[in-house]
């Protein structure tokens, strides 16, 4: 009678146990740097997932923003050789290659300095983990750069004071091995009409507007993307058929490129790969880095 109320005690151990285990959720995941230079950020599991092939051209496919590609090697040349270097917001025009310009900047960083440099992405949703992923962060025995492509915030989100926090570290101050890169087509990253209606709204209007405004001056950096003409975006054309040697008449490829674009009513470096995409497959070619 003994061994049963024993055995009856494990048992209803063990369903607490499982249910404690159910209500606290996963265990944070283990992180492997060495398993890929690009991770993904998981905030559920507390997870950085590997990228074992990541989405991203050679620097030398982007053309048009030499000015910006420039500050930004430097900054991120600097950040992987241990020495001071700024958070970058790359803003301005759709598809003229802002979030291609940070992977390729940051491969050919890793490539010519040999420093193992990681990029880790956040999405857009996740912004209010970063609080979390900074914790895990700065005990990497490497450089990190935090991306987050097409940042915005809308009306009444307020995970943006999440984004300022981290970008001033509150009272531990940002991890010296980590800095932040992010794209936006707004310049302030918040809608004009968010800003306007704060200010009609405020005891304080000009307050109000600083307090929006402030976030995007927390970035050290700015840099902008403007629309392309149509010589840059020929040259993107151009480039795009050398690197991947897709043999076609000049004079021929220009004008189909050109009529692409009028289809789409716009000129930029999407657009360009877009076409460079659909004349591969016109002429049965892949698109494979060259050895």
């Amino acid at each position: 009678m003994q061994e049963n109320k024993i055995d009856v005690l494990i048992n209803e151990m063990q369903k607490l146990s499982a249910a404690i285990e159910r209500i606290a959720g996963p265990a944070p995941a283990v992180n492997d740097w060495s398993q890929a230079e690009c991770f993904v950020w998981a905030p559920v599991s507390r997870h950085l997932q590997a990228v074992a092939k990541p989405n991203r051209i050679d620097l030398t496919l982007i053309t048009g923003v030499d000015h910006v590609r420039d500050i930004l090697f430097d900054n991120t040349l600097r950040f992987a050789e241990g020495y001071p270097a700024n958070n970058v917001l790359l803003w301005g025009a759709r598809g003229m290659g802002k979030s291609s310009l940070v992977k390729a900047v940051h491969a050919r960083v890793a490539r010519e300095t040999g420093a193992a440099l990681k990029l880790v992405e956040v999405h857009r949703e996740d912004i209010s983990t970063l609080p979390v992923l900074m914790e895990i962060l700065k005990a990497a025995p490497m450089p990190v750069i935090v991306f987050c492509d097409d940042l915005s915030f809308d009306h009444d989100d307020t995970s943006y004071k999440s984004l300022k926090a981290v970008l001033d570290g509150g009272v531990e101050g940002r991890p010296a091995n980590v800095l932040l890169y992010a794209t936006s087509n707004r310049r302030h990253l918040l809608p004009r009409n968010m800003m306007e209606n704060e200010q009609s709204t405020a005891i304080n209007p000009s307050e109000a507007v600083e307090e929006k405004v402030s976030l995007s001056d927390r970035f050290g950096l700015w840099l902008g993307f403007y629309k392309c003409s149509q010589d840059d975006y020929l040259a993107m054309i151009d480039g795009y058929a050398r690197y991947y040697d897709l043999s076609v008449e000049r004079e021929m490829l220009h004008a189909d490129a050109l009529e692409w674009a009028t289809t789409r009513g716009s000129r930029s470096g999407r657009v360009a790969w877009q076409f460079i995409q659909d004349l591969a497959g016109r002429l049965r070619r892949q698109l494979d880095d060259p050895a």
